[in-house]
């Protein structure tokens, strides 16, 4: 199969990439630097120059394609202010890829988030978006316009990542814990840190896409997780042991103030199931879990940088 992947150079794309030409897939990646460019054609992957504004290059190379896996957002933008500028450039390049994929039966796999699905309780595939006109809302009537392509011929579906998709070298929500605990002295999470997140290794999230690409139904939702609900005390204690600072907690009205941007997010209780998923596709996630993953120190080896 002849893949196309928007944001193969990235995180998860670059484990993604392997795991599809380990399948034996050719692999179309859209690379928007000279550097991108360089790592995917090292890697074994065909060259295509653009971002996800080009829509004429998305159009054109999706059409030439055998699938999509869609990945590339504008996470620069989305995560300093203009998430929704981030959310409406991702639902044009959506309903591109769409259009040009309609009526052709190929797949379209989309990687979308888990967080605000279902807050305070264990979330499933089956559970449907609020879209309320939100910055994160748009994003979530993205996914569910990419399951809707099911009606006009495309084998879409839907991976809902965890927000940690963790490994060596994530330079992601984890890594933004360890730099914060690093600069105040002290490891901390919100409130009593009883709230859980989902989490998965990069690596088995490549699989995961991987399987959706080859085999998933139209319409399919799917959920990119391992660990269904990681406390996030029990990650702060992990961070405070590497680091040998304190574990404290810090009050809901001032943690902005000590996560900056990470604020937002860290205090949601947002756990999710992946038993329709593994159901679906026999998907078995292999790799550590989270604490698993801390525990081995890649995290603590040089001062980590937020994403």
């Amino acid at each position: 199969m002849r893949v196309f992947v928007t944001g193969a150079s990235g995180w998860i794309g670059s484990a993604v990439v392997p795991e599809l030409i380990g399948s034996g897939h050719q692999v179309v990646g859209l690379a928007r630097s000279d550097t991108s460019a360089a790592a995917l054609t090292a890697a074994g992957v065909e060259v295509v120059r653009g971002t996800i504004d080009d829509l004429d290059v998305l159009g054109s190379t999706a059409a030439a394609s055998d699938g999509v896996i869609h990945l590339a957002f504008k996470h620069d933008i989305a995560f300093t202010g203009d998430f929704q500028g981030a959310a409406e450039a991702d639902r044009r390049a959506v309903d591109t890829l769409g259009d040009a994929l309609s009526g052709t039966g190929r797949p379209f796999v989309l990687a979308s988030g888990l967080a605000g699905l279902a807050p305070g309780r264990v979330a499933t595939e089956r559970d449907t978006p609020t879209i309320d006109g939100s910055p994160v809302s748009v994003r979530s009537a993205t996914a569910q316009a990419v399951l809707a392509l099911a009606s006009r011929g495309v084998r879409s579906s839907v991976v809902r990542l965890s927000p940690t998709c963790h490994g060596d070298g994530d330079n992601g929500f984890m890594a933004a814990l360890v730099a914060i605990a690093r600069a105040k002295g002290v490891s901390g999470h919100i409130g009593d840190g009883a709230n859980r997140w989902p989490a998965v290794h990069r690596l088995d999230a490549a699989r995961l896409f991987r399987l959706a690409v080859e085999k998933a139904p139209p319409g399919s939702v799917l959920h990119g997780v391992a660990d269904e609900g990681v406390p996030i005390r029990d990650i702060a204690e992990v961070i405070g042991r590497h680091l040998e600072v304190p574990v404290t907690s810090v009050a809901p009205e001032t943690a902005a103030e000590h996560f900056t941007w990470l604020g937002g997010f860290l205090g949601q209780d947002i756990p999710a199931s992946n038993a329709l998923t593994r159901e679906l596709l026999d998907w078995r996630p292999t790799h550590p879990g989270l604490l698993e993953d801390l525990d081995k120190g890649h995290y603590f080896r040089v001062p980590a940088t937020p994403a």
